[in-house]
């Protein structure tokens, strides 16, 4: 073996490390709790609104972590945020499970999202100094970094905590956490190792031109909707289908292929980022979201789910490449941090009403089916808004 074929075996290997850590930063801190939510709400008698809070209580960390890492950016390495996000959200997950009260959970679930957003937000910056000198695999490296590591985390989780639950009741919902934060601390010492490997340099501030945030607005309007409607989905599937008596076979399959399809996504979407330019990207990948929230509602049974598990998980992780290829085809280089800091704002926001407000509407109308309409029918509207993107001037 060369020296070359071992510096790029090293070189996968950090990507591995940097995937895994998006597996517990994002997969299991912001998507384990739809698997562990109806056992909860069973066992500690909430509403769906309460259980919606626990979600938007997550977002809202999730905004403050993204503010954080704006700000600290500047001042901290990559590197340091991934690592010390990477270890308290093992931290936080592990403490879920050790009270019951709605404040702890609130607290943890809050949290979560905090720490995870400072790991989840420098872990691009990070992949992005792998293949410097190969704009072919530095690309792939990101689609895998957030396609693979989103995914992983998934098909974890939903192979083994329905079939848990089932096997020892609702009851048994703090082991689910500690599952969770268990196979966190197995991931841990290869996420550390692969920060340790890289050491980005700081960015220099430089003046950059304003962004056109006018000529932008229905990109901004479509990935609004987008953080609107996506994590209703990730958050009340599993109620919605233990409600209609799926067993824990068929959610954890439901779960399984939705994560397989969260890895595959990034080579079915590469063809279109490259092709266009405006916001089409976006409405495509809106509409594919929004026909996998409903179908479940309009295709009841075995088959519609695995069908909705395919169309929502070849999408979903996508909606951010397709605002980030949207940004690198219209804005010069040195708007790019801007334009995506403002992106990720306006997702981060939008999503703390997504799980509440569904849970409002399936706790007025018995039936948490209708929040998966509203849901679907918001992405629906955000992707029409998105047709109306042209690409921007060349002089922007």
């Amino acid at each position: 073996m060369t020296q070359s074929d071992q510096s790029t075996g090293r070189q996968w290997l950090i990507l591995m490390g940097l995937c895994l850590g998006v597996t517990v930063t994002n997969s299991f801190a912001r998507f384990a709790y739809g698997l562990l939510l109806p056992a909860m709400k069973a066992e500690l008698g909430w509403s769906y609104a309460q259980a919606g809070w626990l979600n938007t209580a997550n977002a809202l960390g999730y905004i403050l972590g993204a503010v954080l890492t704006m700000i600290l950016m500047s001042r901290v390495s990559a590197a340091r945020l991934f690592a010390i996000g990477l270890t308290t959200t093992t931290a936080a997950l592990l403490a879920t499970g050790a009270q019951e009260a709605l404040w702890w959970q609130s607290l943890w679930r809050f949290l979560a999202g905090v720490f995870g957003a400072l790991s989840f937000s420098s872990a691009g910056a990070l992949a992005a100094q792998l293949f410097p000198d190969s704009p072919r695999r530095n690309a792939l490296s990101i689609a895998l970094l957030f396609g693979f590591g989103g995914g992983l985390g998934i098909v974890l989780a939903g192979g083994a905590l329905p079939l848990m639950l089932e096997a020892r009741g609702p009851q048994a919902w703090p082991v689910g956490w500690t599952m969770v934060g268990g196979a966190s601390l197995v991931f841990l010492p290869l996420g550390l190792w692969a920060a340790g490997q890289l050491r980005p340099p700081r960015a220099r501030p430089s003046p950059r031109p304003p962004l056109p945030i006018r000529a932008m607005w229905p990109e901004f309007a479509g990935y609004a909707a987008f953080g609107l409607g996506y994590i209703v989905y990730l958050t009340f599937l599993s109620a919605w289908m233990t409600e209609r008596g799926a067993g824990a076979g068929l959610i954890a399959l439901t779960w399984v292929l939705l994560g397989i399809c969260l890895c595959l996504s990034p080579f079915v979407w590469r063809p279109v980022f490259a092709r266009f330019a405006g916001g089409l990207p976006l409405a495509l990948i809106l509409g594919c979201i929004a026909a996998g929230s409903v179908l479940p509602v309009l295709w009841p049974g075995g088959t519609g789910l695995m069908v909705s598990a395919v169309v929502f998980g070849l999408s979903v992780f996508m909606a951010p490449g397709a605002v980030t290829n949207f940004t690198r085809h219209n804005l010069p280089a040195e708007s790019w941090g801007a334009a995506i800091s403002l992106f990720t704002v306006v997702f981060a926001v939008s999503q703390t009403l997504g799980p509440v407000a569904a849970g409002w509407i399936g706790d007025a109308t018995g039936n948490i089916g209708n929040g998966l309409t509203g849901a679907a029918a918001v992405l629906g509207t955000g992707a029409l808004l998105a047709l109306l993107q042209r690409r921007l001037p060349a002089d922007t």
